[in-house]
């Protein structure tokens, strides 16, 4: 399929409009007849969604730029049909295939208007004629099918959408037309599409039906009379809905040559389709070769400055659609929602796009970069690759949260809001380490020496940017060097361990340890209930004490366990935490604790 082609009609696509899932299509073929899912990878579609999104303004400009007297004259009829000017609409397609008879496309919009104009043959044979050209478009054999009925020639119209639900299933324009058909009849019609199909294939290939099942109780001979007038093609509808206008008569035969005629017409359908689609697909080649090699031409006056996002001033990486038909490198996108839940450019509100959080790439947009610039698409995606890998940096730059003291092996949940910090989140998240830097804030110079490193357990994001976040301490860090990235504060650090005892050190420090935790266990103890459950709800339970007192880096659980609890003053904090030695933190503990136990 030629890249400007529109998936579902396999013409080039004519007010290109994208959906959720990424892929463009023709605003024409997401109106009425919208198929449940997408053709290309089978993402369910909404109703709703096609009918509020805008057409994509980079996909028609590059369209535009190849393809412009056919685009221009394209624009030109559907502005002469959307106001009702049908007869100036006919004129300007008749224009257009006389001077590109190899374009077919033009034939659509000529059909429309001739149905509109009531000319109902020339409307069908430009309806054969695409349907022999695109065998897989459902949406011409439903316009064939219509124009067929407003004929009179009601059961080849029931071929047409016979056929309809053979392509796809869930086209249920088709299923309703056959189903007001039959049940008109007097039928009764499934509601599953298999048995609709064997229904319609039944009641067609039976030239004279059982009287109880398509008729209610009368004479046999005047119903049977009437199921085969129902068959031929009424001269008289004909003249009533403006076919003998252009012409058209039709010989009415017996009523049994009319049936026979009828069942010769349709015993291909379920024996022979697929031969038949081997031809058209033949015939579709040979129309469509000379047609894609000139628009295969075409896209060499596309540029690299074409395809540059309006934030970044950069070429696209993985561009995104808005619904309202703008388009952005997805990270640009994101960074600009952080701020304002409207579109940069034309300010139209994204609420409703940021709370889906689908921001899939613009397929069409893709396939063109790749096949125009594939070595500028590379450097582009090598610079956001070493942007990526410097983010991934956990000793070099790495992203400070100003907020509190945090400890290793303590929850830390977080309400983020803050644009800056929405970014710095989300680009943990995107690089995989899902760790940060949290210091408390120091004046002068914007945060502490000291901090603690958070590791994301679990990131939800509210529908209005928000943010909570679920965090666990990690490795202690003393601050090398300060620095900032687009907006947030970053630091090179180096991460802190306890010097270790042995011998007889080892033999005292484990004493201190044991009396530090019974003087623990024994002020917890001492507060009401009511105290506990809370400390419990926020924090945890205490604790056990470790088998082996220097078996992390950071020393024993229970101790920072007890300093998140104490909630000390923000400085002290920062300064236990710098401690080197469990020693001297277990000393710090045995003050504040005598202290709490004496007030």
């Amino acid at each position: 399929m030629d890249l400007l082609e529109c998936p579902i009609c396999l013409f080039l696509m004519c007010e290109p409009a994208t959906m959720s899932c990424g892929h463009s299509f023709c605003r024409s073929c997401l109106g009425n007849y919208l198929p449940s899912r997408c053709p290309a990878c089978k993402e369910r579609f909404k109703q709703r969604d096609a009918k509020n999104i805008k057409n994509t303004i980079l996909i028609f400009s590059v369209i535009e730029k190849c393809c412009p007297e056919e685009t221009r004259m394209k624009c030109h009829i559907l502005e002469k049909l959307k106001t009702n000017e049908f007869t100036e609409a006919l004129r300007i397609a008749d224009e257009g295939i006389r001077l590109a008879p190899g374009d077919v496309s033009l034939k659509v919009w000529r059909a429309e208007a001739s149905m509109e104009l009531r000319l109902y043959s020339d409307a069908l044979r430009d309806l054969e004629d695409l349907c022999c050209v695109r065998p897989k478009w459902t949406e011409g054999f439903f316009r064939k099918g219509n124009v067929l009925l407003e004929m009179g020639r009601q059961s080849e119209a029931l071929i047409q959408f016979h056929r309809c639900l053979k392509l796809q299933a869930d086209f249920t324009p088709a299923k309703s037309q056959i189903k007001k058909i039959l049940e008109a009849e007097g039928m009764s019609v499934p509601e599953e599409v298999p048995q609709i199909l064997q229904v319609v294939s039944e009641y067609l290939r039976d030239p004279c039906p059982p009287i109880t099942s398509l008729f209610p109780a009368g004479p046999t001979q005047s119903h049977t009379h009437s199921h085969a007038e129902s068959l031929r093609f009424p001269q008289e509808e004909g003249d009533r809905r403006g076919d003998s206008e252009n012409g058209s008569k039709v010989k009415h035969g017996t009523s049994t040559e009319c049936c026979l005629s009828l069942c010769q017409a349709v015993s291909f359908l379920p024996t022979a389709e697929d031969d038949e689609e081997m031809m058209m697909r033949k015939e579709e080649r040979q129309s469509r070769g000379g047609c894609s090699l000139e628009r295969r031409d075409s896209l060499s006056v596309l540029t690299v400055s074409d395809f540059e996002c309006p934030l970044c001033i950069r070429l696209f990486y993985e561009p995104v659609t808005t619904p309202c038909g703008h388009t952005f490198c997805r990270t640009c996108l994101e960074r600009s929602l952080d701020h304002n839940l409207r579109c940069p450019l034309c300010k139209q509100p994204l609420q409703e796009y940021f709370k889906s959080r689908k921001y899939n790439p613009t397929v069409l947009l893709q396939e063109i970069m790749s096949r125009l610039f594939p070595l500028q698409l590379a450097e582009r995606k090598q610079v956001h690759e070493t942007e990526m890998a410097e983010l991934s940096n956990l000793t070099k730059d790495i992203p400070i949260f100003v907020c509190a003291v945090a400890y290793p092996g303590v929850s830390c949940p977080l309400h983020i809001f803050e644009p800056r910090y929405r970014l710095m989140m989300r680009r943990c998240m995107e690089t995989g380490t899902r760790k940060f830097g949290m210091c408390s804030y120091e004046h002068g110079k914007g945060f502490a020496d000291y901090g603690c490193m958070l590791e994301i357990h679990s990131l939800e994001v509210l529908p209005d940017g928000r943010s909570y976040v679920d965090c666990v301490g990690g490795s202690r860090f003393r601050v090398l060097k300060r620095g900032q990235r687009d907006g947030y504060h970053t630091a090179d650090i180096e991460y802190m361990e306890d010097h270790k005892a042995e011998g007889s050190e080892l033999e005292l420090l484990q004493s201190l340890h044991d009396s530090v935790y019974e003087q623990a266990q024994d002020w917890y103890t001492r507060l009401n209930t009511r105290l506990r459950e809370q400390i419990s709800r926020q924090y945890g339970t205490m604790p056990d004490k470790d088998d082996n007192i220097q078996a992390s880096n950071n020393g024993p659980a229970w101790c920072w366990w007890l300093l998140s609890v104490l909630q000390l003053d923000p400085a002290y904090q920062t300064t236990v935490l710098s401690l080197p030695s469990l020693k001297d933190r277990l000393g710090h503990l045995r003050i504040v604790l005598e202290y709490f136990s004496q007030s």
